[in-house]
């Protein structure tokens, strides 16, 4: 009785462990890739301008936007474009003064 609660408890074990070992091998698996271009970004001054390489085999949309410092300083944002597979973009914005902060938006 007592070799028999052993092996259970084992096989119970074993099965626990390749359980969670195919879970989590499949959840890795299972991980969408982001499918936006890469872009960096830079402020220098009153001028940001941001770098995209789009490395999926799908088109994407980028867009950068400026948030001005000075109140009276409106913000600005590009026209958005289209950054096909393969293809590297360059967008610029400025602002009168200082750049309070700026980001890219994508877009499908």
């Amino acid at each position: 009785m007592r070799t028999t609660r052993r092996v259970a408890a084992a096989l119970l074990l074993v099965a626990t462990v390749g359980l969670v070992i195919a879970a989590s091998s499949s959840a890795a698996q299972e991980r969408p890739r982001p499918r936006e271009a890469a872009c960096s970004t830079s402020i220098r001054g009153s001028h940001a301008t941001t770098d995209c390489f789009n490395p999926n085999p799908g088109a994407d949309r980028v867009q950068l936007h400026v948030e001005c410092a000075r109140w009276w300083d409106p913000d600005m944002d590009t026209r958005p474009v289209e950054v096909g597979p393969a293809e590297h973009v360059r967008l610029a914005e400025r602002c009168w003064k200082e750049i309070r902060k700026a980001w890219v938006s994508h877009h499908r």
